[in-house]
Formats: C-alpha cells, sequence, structure tokens
C-alpha cells in the first residue's frame, strides 16, 4: 500500500480513530495548535527555529551490546533544570537499544521512518546506514500512517490533556491549562511535532519517563522514547525533516 495519503484520507482516518484517541501526545498550547504560522507567540511557548546542522550530542555505537557505551549513553544525565535518571539499559531487549545498523528502509539519508510493526524508528545516514531507536507505540501511534515532515521541536514541553480525558480521569483537572515540564510530565524531555500539508497530524514523537514501555504497547501516546534516546534524536535532526510512518 503506498505511504502517500492525500490529506483528505487522513482527516478521515483521524476522524475513525476519534478524539478521545488522541490524548496523550496531541496537545500543543491553544495559541500555537490554532496556526500553522511558526511566528514566536511568547517566551517559554514559541516553536523554536529550524536548524540549520543538525549536531550529535551523543556519540553512536556500533549495533552490538557494549555495556561500557549502553552505561554511558542511557546514563544518568543533568539537563538544564533536570536530572533524568539512568535507564535499565540491562533490562531492555537489545534491539530496543539505539545503535546503528544496515538501512532497512531505502530513503533518502536524513528522513526519519518508524516502523510500527516493529515498534523501532530509523534516522537513515549515509553509506547505507542508519541510527535506529526503540519505540513505544499507544494507541495514537498506530492511528496514522503517510508521509509529513517535523515542523519543529521542543524542549521539555507541556502537556494539555483534553476535556475528554479529564472526563474519564477527574484527578488531571489540575492540568487542564497545561502541565509544566517536568521528569512526569508525559511528552518528556523533547518532542517532535508532526505536520502534513501544512497541518497539525496531532501525531508526535517525544520521550517518555516510562522507560519499561519502550518496545511495548501502551494505553496511550504517539511514538514514545527513551529520554535519552530522543535527546538524542533531537539534536541530530531539524525543522522540516521528512518523517515517514509505516
Amino acid at each position: 500500500m503506498s505511504l502517500l495519503l492525500s490529506r483528505r484520507s487522513f482527516l478521515t482516518g483521524m476522524s475513525l480513530v476519534g478524539v478521545s484517541a488522541l490524548a496523550a501526545c496531541a496537545q500543543v498550547p491553544k495559541e500555537i495548535g490554532a496556526q500553522t504560522s511558526l511566528t514566536p507567540l511568547a517566551p517559554g511557548l514559541s516553536p523554536e527555529a529550524p536548524a540549520v546542522a543538525p549536531a550529535p550530542a551523543i556519540a553512536a555505537v556500533e549495533p552490538k551490546r557494549a555495556g561500557g557505551d549502553y552505561a554511558r549513553m542511557y546514563a544518568a544525565v543533568q539537563d538544564g533544570d533536570y536530572k533524568l535518571p539512568a535507564v535499565r539499559h540491562d533490562a531492555v531487549d537489545p534491539k530496543y537499544l539505539r545503535q546503528i545498523v544496515d538501512d532497512p528502509t531505502g530513503e533518502a539519508p536524513g528522513t526519519l521512518v518508524v516502523n510500527t510493526k516493529e515498534k523501532l524508528l530509523y534516522l537513515v545516514l549515509k553509506d547505507g546506514k542508519a541510527m535506529r531507536y526503540g519505540v513505544g507505540l499507544g494507541r495514537q501511534g498506530y492511528s496514522w500512517k503517510g508521509r509529513a515532515v517535523v515542523q519543529w521541536k521542543r524542549k521539555w514541553p507541556t502537556w494539555t490533556p483534553p476535556s475528554a480525558m479529564i472526563g474519564r480521569k477527574p484527578e488531571l483537572e489540575k492540568w487542564r491549562t497545561g502541565m509544566p515540564p517536568g521528569l512526569k510530565n508525559p511528552l518528556g524531555a523533547r518532542a517532535l511535532y508532526i505536520y502534513k500539508d501544512g497541518a497539525d497530524t496531532l501525531y508526535r514523537i517525544h520521550g517518555s519517563p516510562e522507560w519499561r514501555t519502550i518496545g511495548k504497547s501502551a494505553s496511550s501516546g504517539c511514538v514514545r522514547m527513551f529520554n535519552q534516546d530522543v535527546m538524542d534524536l533531537y539534536d541530530r535532526v531539524p525543522s522540516k525533516t521528512t518523517l515517514v510512518v509505516i
């Protein structure tokens, strides 16, 4: 089946999924969600300007379970005001740990590819290689397939539960106007916001404080990554990067 979907097909598919299924990863500040312009709105809420060239924050490793490398890659890290805990990499299936592999996608270098069946995300590199990351997928992560772009991205994003979710979980009422960034925020340390034809797809690639959900199906969320991995991906991927979801 072709990966190219029309905007009409996408919107139809979204209506079948339902608003309630777009709970954990569809949220952006209302001012941003209401427009496609990337004009800064307010301090702390403005989308980031497109990056000129992605600069790797953490060196890649070969596809082997090199304990010393993974211990470093998934160690606790201080990021601004937040200290992320270490990921128990020794308790994770090795296929979901960050590694360089032969590119199985056939896409152009610089393209992001999410394989929802394998729960893997690829950043296509040069010379037939790809950086591979494990991901966890919630219901929303399975709800859309096609081509789009990373319109913008954010460090330590806020999260706003929709009214439908608050109705099911009244304890979320206190976050109706937005849950501030932090170690327990469902969007984690970084979020990449996906647009198609200038419109928000409500699809997100984001970090997660629940590292045990990587490689698994979760109850909510789009495409979850280890916080350490989404930070690495964030530094490698500029705005306008092509995303393919299969």
